[in-house]
């Protein structure tokens, strides 16, 4: 973690920085991303420019590609650890940080500063200057709810649909998460709306130059939102099982349909030739490694996955170890060479037709009309993540009916190996329980999203699937209690600062206090 060192988090610098980024991303929004080409807005309405530009920088900020520190804080110290793909070998600031439940608000203040810096002020943008370009602001609305779903399911309530909507006493409202939700769903239906009329064939294609994922492919781009929906339906069919299952059956209705093949990925590109974020604090910072939660899983299913994702230990050539989380870690030395690294990554992944299947599987688990069986989702789902990763065929591991993720030892500190906690197994029977064929299901599908940490997170405390491996240091200080896992992000300091009533109000939307151990909405006390 160098980078963030060199940047000084902590200090009253980058308090000071940040402080700003907030308060021009909540207060003064038409100040920004104002004509910054030094040409008129003519000019750039006949290229596109003025509302094409913006998606750029917004698109590669969904997961930061640049600078790799603000990632490293913005993601992987949180959902890529939390979600059980990754560990630090560095003991970062003593052990007593986000790995151990002390939550660094100086790191977890960037999650929030992206995506209202990064994202909803470039798309506000797009928004201002977009009246007479309907597909733009389309587009625009699909980029935003895949940004702000993610930060809403990492804090709960954000400011959504009140951004840039300044109160009498300086504040600015929260939406609570059911309604950001909500929200969500009418950006989804608007947007499809709109490029559905596009996506003709006989439209000009406009997106071209700006669209870092599908080339300019509007179809495409409804596509995705369909299978954004899914992912959302899916995610509150605990706490609203009806609005659930009509968006779910909403979503594959649509003729456009949903992600079904590995060209229909979401992945997105680089611009500037910047690489994989991941690949910096991988090799060149030693900054992260596997976890545990993968190695037991992925080793006890004998899962070709395994070297697709990981290397093998340079201290134990051949094997390949993880790291539990919430231990103490005496300095970096101890794990650095023993835990497998990450293999390097390309385009940044936000969504795979494989995770499609998975939703489909567990919609159509629930008795939702998904277009299909729950086996046939849930087999297809496995093979096409083995497609995407050349992982070769698939058909041995989706019957085997025997293999179970295996125990965790510490190749360190043996006083850390544990017995496996995850029991599900591979191969689909439909006489098993709702449960245990749910289990099956989260757990592949936490298999072929890595290395999206966040959803995976995400998932992990919808379904407390799979299991994780409990915590032995809870630094929480009973914030969040023993034996129990993270469920969400503190609101950040500098909205306490400069937003006091509009947190204070969301805090009330929580129904419990503003800690890591009150659920959010969609949470449900089912597991």
């Amino acid at each position: 973690m160098k980078k963030i060192y060199k940047y000084g988090i902590g200090s009253l610098l980058a308090f000071l920085t940040l402080s700003l980024v907030f308060q021009s991303c909540t207060k003064n929004f038409d100040d920004l991303n104002t004509d910054p080409y030094g040409v008129s807005k003519e000019q750039m309405e006949a290229d596109f420019k003025i509302v094409g530009e913006p998606f750029k920088q917004a698109l590669q900020n969904i997961y930061s590609y640049d600078p790799v520190w603000v990632f490293q804080l913005q993601q992987n110290l949180i959902g890529d650890v939390y979600g059980g793909y990754m560990m630090p070998p560095t003991p970062f600031r003593g052990n007593i940080n986000n790995m151990t439940y002390f939550l660094v608000d100086g790191w977890n203040q960037f999650p929030w500063s992206v995506a209202y810096s990064k994202v909803m002020s470039p798309m506000a943008s797009v928004e201002r200057n977009g009246e007479n370009f309907p597909d733009f602001i389309a587009w625009s609305k699909i980029v935003k709810v895949e940004a702000m779903h993610r930060l809403s399911d990492m804090f709960g309530p954000v400011i959504y649909t009140h951004y840039g909507q300044v109160n009498d006493d300086g504040s600015i409202d929260y939406d609570c998460q059911k309604d950001v939700y909500d929200a969500f769903f009418k950006d989804l239906d608007d947007a499809v709306a709109v490029l559905a009329n596009y996506a003709d064939g006989d439209s000009i294609q406009r997106f071209t130059s700006f669209d870092l994922v599908y080339g300019g492919d509007y179809g495409q781009w409804v596509k995705f939102a369909n299978s954004l929906r899914l992912r959302l339906a899916i995610r509150i069919a605990d706490a609203d099982p009806a609005r659930a299952k009509a968006e779910a059956e909403k979503a594959i209705a649509n003729p456009f349909g949903v992600l079904e093949n590995n060209s229909d990925n979401f992945l997105v590109a680089s611009d500037a030739g910047l690489g994989h974020p991941l690949n910096t604090i991988n090799n060149a910072w030693n900054d992260i490694r596997m976890n545990a939660n993968m190695e037991s899983i992925l080793k006890g299913y004998n899962d070709p996955r395994l070297g697709k994702y990981f290397q093998p230990s340079v201290a134990n050539p051949g094997e390949f170890h993880g790291i539990r989380e919430g231990i103490d870690i005496a300095a970096k030395s101890e794990y650095q060479d023993v835990a497998s690294k990450l293999i390097d990554f390309g385009d940044v992944q936000l969504m795979t037709c494989a995770e499609v299947y998975f939703l489909r599987a567990e919609g159509a688990l629930r008795g939702w009309n998904m277009g299909g069986d729950a086996q046939s989702f849930y087999e297809t789902g496995i093979a096409k993540s083995f497609e995407q990763h050349g992982a070769g065929d698939a058909t041995a591991y989706i019957n085997d009916e025997t293999s179970t993720p295996a125990d965790y030892v510490d190749p360190v500190h043996p006083e850390n190996s544990t017995p496996a906690v995850e029991t599900a197994t591979i191969k689909w029977n439909a006489g098993n329980s709702l449960a245990t064929n749910l289990d099956q299901i989260i757990t592949q599908k936490w298999l072929a999203m890595y290395p999206d940490g966040q959803e995976a997170w995400s998932e992990f405390r919808r379904t407390g699937y799979p299991h994780q491996f409990p915590l032995k240091v809870n630094n929480s200080g009973g914030t969040i209690p023993e034996g129990t896992f993270i469920k969400r992000i503190n609101f950040v300091e500098p909205e306490y600062q400069t937003n006091a009533n509009g947190v204070a109000k969301a805090v009330e939307c929580l129904g419990g206090p503003d800690t890591g151990g009150t659920p959010l909405w969609w949470d449900v006390d089912n597991k």
